[in-house]
This record gives structure tokens, sequence and C-alpha cells, in this order.
């Protein structure tokens, strides 16, 4: 199974795709699209729709996990985060992919143990389910490891259980 983990942004948006093979997972690749700041806003939004289209196309994912939006304590970047995450939905539907969202609550106690964990616990306890590159800096692209491992480990708890 191939998941692609997505951290949306109108800036960055952070993308992994983590291949689970068994009980092992897999970084096939990530990264992040960032979109020019000096562009429109609805140029960006193209240039992000665009970038996400190639990847998906390229990789093929089996389905998405994607953070959900659910409380911003930045009242003037909450609609363009919400409008990128809209153009990520859109694209994903287009492309028949099945996506599953994920509060940054859920990711951190699925990863950590811990809701509220910190940006480094976090990138700490993702070492510890999946080999990273050591370039890997970007928050917006841990984030979006965290979010495809999240999901994988809820799916798999839901296959335990039935």
């Amino acid at each position: 199974m191939l998941i692609l983990g997505l951290d949306p942004g109108i800036g960055i948006t952070g993308y992994s795709f983590i291949e689970q093979n068994n009980e092992k997972y897999s970084l096939i690749t990530s990264g992040s699209i960032q979109t020019d700041k000096t562009a429109p806003h609805p140029k960006r939004l193209l240039e992000l729709q665009l970038d996400l289209d190639f990847l998906i196309k390229k990789y093929n994912p089996d389905c998405a996990s994607i953070e959900q939006l659910f409380f911003f304590k930045n009242q003037k970047t909450i609609i363009p985060v919400a409008q990128a995450r809209g153009v990520i939905l859109m694209t994903l539907e287009k492309n028949s992919i099945p996506m599953y969202e994920y509060t940054p609550l859920v990711v951190k106690q699925t990863i950590t143990g811990h809701g509220r964990a910190d940006k480094s616990l976090v990138k700490t306890m993702v070492k510890k389910f999946i080999e990273l590159d050591q370039n890997i800096k970007l928050d917006d692209t841990i984030d979006s490891v965290a979010l495809a491992i999240c999901h994988l480990q809820n799916s798999r708890f839901k296959e335990e259980i039935k």
C-alpha cells in the first residue's frame, strides 16, 4: 500500500509517499510544493494543483492522509490555508484517490502518545517508525510523513479489532 501524506499550506505544502509492506514502512519520496510568494493568489493555487496532480500521476498512491483544519491561531492565514486545502481535496477527488483526514492532535497522539507534543518530539518519533533522509528540514515535510504514518497506524489498529 502506498500512502500520500499531505500537510496543506498556500506557501508550503509538505508531501510524502510512504509504502507499507507487512509491518515495515518505507519512505519512497518526500518534499514540499512551494508556491511563488509574489504571484497572485489564484496563480499560487493553480501551481499547487498542477504540482500535486503531477506527483499523484507519477507515484499513483492508493490513498491520501491529509491534515484536517480544526483551530487556527493566526486569523490571517486560515483562509489561504483552507483554500489550499480545498484545492488539494479537489485534486485528490479528481484523481479518485481515497482520502482520510486527521487533526494535528490525533496525529501527535498516534505518533508520540501525547496529543500536545512539540515538533521536535514528533520528528524524533517519526524516525522510530521510518528511516528518514537527514536532509528533511521542513516541518511541513516531517508533518506529511507523520500524517501518512498516522493513517497506517490507525488502519492497522482497525484491522486488528475486526
